[in-house]
């Protein structure tokens, strides 16, 4: 029996973007993040960014639904916001639209139904597309059952969306679960219909489990985890929740977990291939 060759058959990581509360960090490192329209938007606009990394934007949509209980940012003020983004900040890999987050509390503060949630952001996508369609906003499947995740597919193959056929695909209301094995069934079945998904605010379990499925995700859970210990040594502030040196670290951490666990997962399957053969 010949070895086994894992250089070739390995899982491609998924792109990883660091959440960030922080826009400058843009400018400061080489790695993927992810930041938020709303802390984009509280900048001056005389101090413009530049970035030197890859990046991706979040809408800020719990945040104005918990708020407000619906959408106040007009489509066409953000359209022109992720405009000025793309091509003053440079870098951008894509853009959520405004959608409407389907978890029960959310549900709660709209009055809406999960099927008014979905249908309200699959419009919101069209017509983010139909005002800018040279920007990079991204579909997002939004739901709480895998029923509703399907439904919602049907909603954009009814509006003439075949999500399959688009680079990337994003997966609302995950983020605030508890029940990361219902996830990872959801995301399993999903992309096995051929969805590039992006997971929105991963958690590393989530990470360790169903990651492998998933074309790239985000997360800030490094900032929650930094908020309940003390701060790196030498380190002047409370805690390290805004800081760079402490999420690099983490980064790296959760990184070469994830690179060992698929390494040693492609191993177990090929060694099941060929005992099966």
């Amino acid at each position: 029996m010949g070895g086994i060759d894992l250089t070739s058959q390995s899982t491609p990581r998924a792109r990883f973007y660091l959440g960030t509360h922080q826009p400058h960090w843009l400018e400061r490192v080489d790695i993927p993040l992810f930041v938020s329209h709303r802390q984009l938007a509280r900048r001056p606009r005389r101090r413009q960014l530049a970035a030197r990394c890859r990046w991706a934007l979040d809408s800020g949509g719990f945040t104005e639904l918990a708020l407000h209980g619906r959408w106040i940012t007009p489509p066409t003020v953000y359209a022109e916001a992720v405009a000025t983004y793309a091509e003053t900040i440079g870098g951008l890999d894509f853009a959520a639209p405004q959608d409407w987050m389907c978890e029960p509390v959310m549900l709660e503060r709209t009055g809406l139904s999960v099927a008014e949630h979905q249908e309200r952001t699959v419009a919101n996508y069209l017509l983010l597309r139909q005002i800018a369609p040279g920007l990079p906003f991204i579909p997002i499947l939004q739901g709480w059952h895998l029923t509703d995740y399907l439904s919602c597919i049907d909603l954009y193959a009814s509006a003439g969306v075949r999500l399959a056929d688009l680079p990337r695909v994003g997966l609302g209301s995950i983020c605030r679960r508890q029940s990361t094995a219902e996830i990872a069934f959801i995301v399993a079945i999903l992309a096995g219909r051929g969805l590039r998904l992006h997971g929105f605010g991963v958690k590393t379990g989530g990470l360790n489990q169903y990651g492998k499925h998933l074309a790239s995700a985000d997360s800030l859970a490094w900032s929650y985890a930094a908020r309940r210990q003390p701060p790196l040594t030498g380190h002047p502030h409370k805690n390290c929740a805004n800081c760079l040196p402490y999420a690099l670290a983490w980064r790296e951490r959760v990184l070469a977990h994830l690179d060992a666990a698929t390494h040693q997962q492609d191993l177990f399957d090929l060694l099941a291939e060929g005992q099966a053969a």
